[in-house]
């Protein structure tokens, strides 16, 4: 079983290291996003892999350098396959898609997340949902606000030792102890299928090189940093999604800026 990389780095020397590195990025993920999730990966610089096979999928999380469970559609196969995977890695990300008011999704994430998930990553509601201060968003769209549910991502993280990741207008990343808000991006990244899932799987690449809190940092800085590119020659979701991969791919360590990343200490 591989240990999480204990070196901590920023941003820029992160994409760097990735690129270097080009890490084995393990996927059981959302089946509408499969294809957009793994160009994603390759755009950034790593490799991906989308096993979610039972017999297969845990064996395979033995070899990966980071790993994402997506409960987007969680069939009994993938759930079979998540369960697998907990056991194999401590390099993994947990994106738990649209839980809530759905049931079988929603004790599943209750389940993989007393597994201890490297992180968690959602939306505001996903995240509210799985701490029970919520019953989730409006299907897999948030109805909450990241700043709204600072304090149950900060217990979340207490609690269970993983970084939560809360994606919205400002991402914000947690520990329990420390807060990094991460500003900027587009809105177009929201009418795009995947963008959320995708970066699930971009924070899991940058488990292969760096600890959780730089790899979700790096992962959420990424996509803002990519989306803004991209929406800059875009004239809608279509176009869009071509640019963000060409953005993602044209992307330098130098374009990270650490300098638009705002910390903070949570209150315990």
């Amino acid at each position: 079983m591989r240990d999480v990389v204990p070196t901590v780095r920023g941003p820029e020397d992160a994409l760097a290291a990735l690129r270097d590195a080009v890490p084995l990025t393990h996927c059981v993920t959302n089946a509408v996003v499969t294809g957009f999730t793994a160009n994603v990966l390759l755009a950034l610089g790593a490799s991906p892999a989308m096993v979610d096979i039972e017999g297969e999928a845990g064996l395979f999380a033995g070899v990966a350098d980071g790993v994402l469970v997506n409960l987007g559609t969680p069939n009994p196969q993938q759930q079979a396959s998540a369960r697998e995977i907990v056991g194999a890695t401590r390099r993994w990300v947990l994106d738990p898609v649209a839980v809530g008011v759905l049931p079988v999704r929603t004790a599943l994430a209750a389940e993989l997340v007393a597994a201890g998930p490297a992180v968690i990553r959602g939306n505001a509601s996903e995240i509210a949902a799985v701490v029970g201060r919520g019953v989730g968003g409006r299907g897999v769209d948030s109805t909450d606000d990241p700043e709204t549910v600072h304090a149950a991502a900060a217990e979340l993280a207490q609690r269970t030792g993983a970084v939560v990741a809360v994606s919205g207008a400002v991402d914000l990343v947690t520990d329990g102890v420390r807060t990094v808000r991460v500003p900027g991006g587009d809105p177009l990244l929201t009418r795009v299928t995947g963008g959320g899932c995708s970066l699930g799987a971009t924070i899991a690449a940058f488990l292969g090189v760096v600890e959780p809190f730089s790899a979700a940092v790096a992962g959420s800085l990424v996509h803002k940093r990519a989306a803004e590119v991209a929406a800059s020659v875009s004239s809608g979701p279509g176009s869009f999604a071509v640019a963000f991969l060409d953005a993602l791919a044209g992307l330098r360590p130098s374009d990270l800026d650490a300098a638009r990343l705002t910390t903070a200490g949570d209150a315990r």
